[in-house]
């Protein structure tokens, strides 16, 4: 996979490969994600119980936006023109270095290891520019092919918390991952950058 950097307006791509990106969270994406954020396979992934009203998440956008946290959106690159598939977000304790992990794919991104592929970017981003130390997450576990994929990505188990989540309704546990800075293999886009200039 090649590394690529954007520095166009329309959209910015932060870091990349040929296939998937990370760009910045936009606010005129809100309607976007707000359609991906009701999706019922996603709304049982997550263990919600309700939809979101576009009034109230469009509310909510401003706050994200001036928040803290680490927002990316996610880009589909295979088709060539890069296409919004999803969010990804750093939710950063800056006292001890680390961050929880969320990521939200659009039903039609799902699959095809774009979520494996933005979550090793946003590791590569957390352990080499925001120079975390840890990151970690929470999944339910009847949710195999989301563990799966962390998996690949570089997150390890590292244990449960038992009946904390529903799943079909039914409690379940959630698993919970985490990637350390040590064990990033790579292939380091972020590293890549800098080796080129």
């Amino acid at each position: 996979m090649e590394p690529a950097i954007s520095t166009s307006s329309d959209p910015t791509l932060w870091i990349g490969t040929d296939t998937c990106a990370l760009g910045p969270y936009r606010a005129d994406l809100v309607e976007t994600y707000w359609r991906w954020e009701q999706d019922p396979t996603l709304l049982v992934g997550y263990g919600r119980q309700a939809p979101e009203s576009l009034e109230a998440r469009t509310e909510g956008m401003a706050h994200q936006l001036r928040g803290g946290n680490i927002r990316f959106t996610i880009y589909d690159r295979t088709s060539g023109e890069p296409v919004p598939a999803g969010v990804a977000t750093l939710l950063p304790d800056h006292a001890v270095r680390t961050a929880e992990y969320i990521i939200m794919l659009a039903p039609e991104a799902r699959g095809r290891g774009l979520g494996t592929q933005a979550t090793r970017l946003a590791l590569d981003y957390a352990f080499h520019i925001t120079n975390l130390r840890m990151v970690w997450l929470k999944v339910l576990a009847p949710n195999a092919a989301g563990i799966r994929a962390y998996e690949k990505a570089g997150f390890h188990a590292a244990g449960n918390l038992r009946e904390a989540g529903y799943w079909l309704g039914k409690a379940c546990d959630e698993v919970i991952m985490d990637a350390v800075a040590g064990d990033f293999d790579g292939p380091s886009v972020v590293k890549s950058l800098l080796a080129g200039k």
